[in-house]
């Protein structure tokens, strides 16, 4: 497990979780401004998703 942190425009902040989302078994997104607040500060705790084996084997 691991934990992604992504600074973005606000109006990214959708895109960016479903895309983590897509890639990785993510948790619930933790947003925070970041200190000129202007931007957005985007935490998810990942974990790369189980690797299923062909039904052939």
């Amino acid at each position: 497990m691991f934990e992604i942190r992504v600074i973005c425009d606000r109006a990214s902040v959708d895109r960016i979780s479903h895309t983590l989302a897509d890639a990785f078994d993510t948790g619930p997104a933790r947003q925070y401004p970041t200190r000129d607040g202007k931007r957005t500060r985007l935490y998810l705790t990942a974990d790369h998703r189980p690797t299923t084996k062909p039904e052939s084997e």
